[in-house]
């Protein structure tokens, strides 16, 4: 039988000399790293075995990325800063070699190759170690449907898999889903490794309700803001509202009169616990493009009423024998007397009743993060319940896959009836569409299509 692994490996293999994808944004690196995508054991650039013991708390000012973090090497423990960059040089321009704010670093990360032999030093000449991440495991910490970006139009596989029988297609299909799942089962279980499970359902669930524009926003928000200490301040609202950097102290001046008590009450609370949570590095919300339902005040409120009703949330989503149905009724009648009818922290409130956490986001979720996990866990729950999981209208990543496999989100629709399904259109077109930098003219997956059984 054919392997999806195997077929994998062989594009890439082809493809491999060609790849030239830039790297990410420096903060989408540093939410990664903090989020233990990349494991926590190395080995320095001087070849010494480096795990990390703690990665520390996110620096809400000036100097180095994460603070109070603890390093092993070499069998020794270190405890202090950590520094990524996206290259080794940035080290020395950014002028952190002679900055004695950055004496205290103990470990520098980075993510491309040192052009030449130097080695990462602090104000006194002493070396600080280096690990360099290495470039599929880069690539596959990237494995998120909202990097993909190729022209949505037919591609050259639309023919070998036109030709396909239909059981070599859903073969293909399934095992790509199969993938995925296993690919996010790994994902969340070095997030729990890294910061506990709690943590982890937190941060996945913070990144599902971001959708596309806002995935990367709603990841560092639940990062620089984390559980724990959130339930316990008993001011959820506030200090997710004021991390976020939606509140200020006139906001409810210019709001509607029905409003500015809640927006007062909003601010004195976030004042007194400002000092504590406050960033000088701001989070790169996106604006445009979105629908009201999913402004980012509907999301991070969407967000603080899940923490409100943690111990519920977690019992469900993480139980074991694990069930849809009750997770999914959960979700999707959540509800906040304030939020419930409004789309943003001024606005006028609607008439009709708007869902906090709507089915295809709850859809979505379970898909990209709770069933991968219960799949890797519990043996009760099998591939074929996940099949059972209807598909919520495909929203723009899904048909940009589907057209560029299938010629036309017609000729895909047997492949966008089920959640699965999307998520493996999603994979297929991430392990090899934006693999290939040749906008398909050189890719090897349509040749190999052709061997699939």
């Amino acid at each position: 039988m054919a392997s999806y692994q195997a077929l994998l490996n062989r594009v890439w293999g082809a493809l491999a000399e060609e790849s030239t994808r830039p790297l990410p944004d420096e903060i989408e690196l540093q939410a990664l790293w903090f989020a233990g995508a990349f494991g926590r054991n190395f080995r320095c650039t001087r070849g010494r075995p480096v795990r990390i013991v703690q990665f520390g708390e996110w620096n809400r000012g000036a100097g180095p990325d994460f603070l109070r973090g603890v390093v092993e090497v070499d069998g020794h423990e270190f405890r202090g800063a950590i520094e990524l960059d996206p290259d080794p040089a940035d080290w020395e321009a950014h002028g952190h070699g002679a900055n004695p704010a950055y004496a205290d670093v103990v470990l520098h990360v980075t993510f491309a190759p040192a052009l030449n032999d130097a080695f990462t030093r602090d104000h006194r000449h002493r070396e600080i170690p280096r690990v360099e991440i290495p470039a599929p495991l880069l690539a596959e910490a990237l494995q998120c449907p909202s990097r993909a970006t190729a022209i949505a139009r037919p591609g050259r596989c639309v023919q070998p898999l036109a030709k396909l029988p239909e059981a070599s297609v859903r073969s293909l299909i399934h095992q790509a889903a199969r993938h995925r799942c296993a690919l996010k089962a790994a994902r969340f279980l070095r997030m729990a490794d890294a910061h506990g499970r709690d943590a982890a359902l937190y941060q996945v669930t913070a990144e599902s309700l971001g959708y596309r524009a806002n995935t990367l926003a709603m990841r560092l928000l639940a990062q620089r803001v984390p559980i724990t200490p959130l339930r316990e301040s008993g001011e959820t609202t506030a200090i997710l509202f004021g991390s976020a950097g939606f509140l200020s102290p006139d906001l409810h001046e210019s709001a509607p009169a029905d409003t500015r008590q809640h927006l007062r009450q909003l601010w004195d609370h976030w004042w007194k616990e400002r000092a504590t949570w406050e960033s000088s590095h701001p989070i790169p919300w996106r604006w445009n493009g979105q629908r009201p339902a999913n402004h980012p005040h509907r999301r991070v409120a969407a967000l603080a009423a899940l923490v409100r009703q943690w111990s519920a949330y977690r019992r469900r989503a993480l139980a074991r024998p694990f069930q849809i149905k009750p997770l999914l009724d959960f979700l999707t009648t959540l509800e906040d007397p304030f939020w419930s009818h409004r789309h943003t922290l001024s606005s006028s409130p609607s008439k009709q009743s708007i869902a906090l956490f709507g089915k295809s986001r709850a859809t979505e979720l379970l898909a990209t993060h709770l069933i991968p996990l219960a799949l890797h866990e519990e043996s009760g729950f099998s591939f074929e319940d996940y099949l059972k999981l209807p598909a919520a209208a495909p929203n723009e990543s899904v048909r940009r896959c589907a057209i560029r496999l299938f010629g036309s989100e017609q000729a895909a629709a047997p492949w966008l009836k089920k959640s699965a399904h999307h998520q493996a259109l999603l994979q297929i077109y991430h392990d090899f569409c934006l693999e290939d930098s040749s906008d398909c003219l050189l890719c090897p997956f349509p040749e190999q299509l052709s061997q699939w059984t």
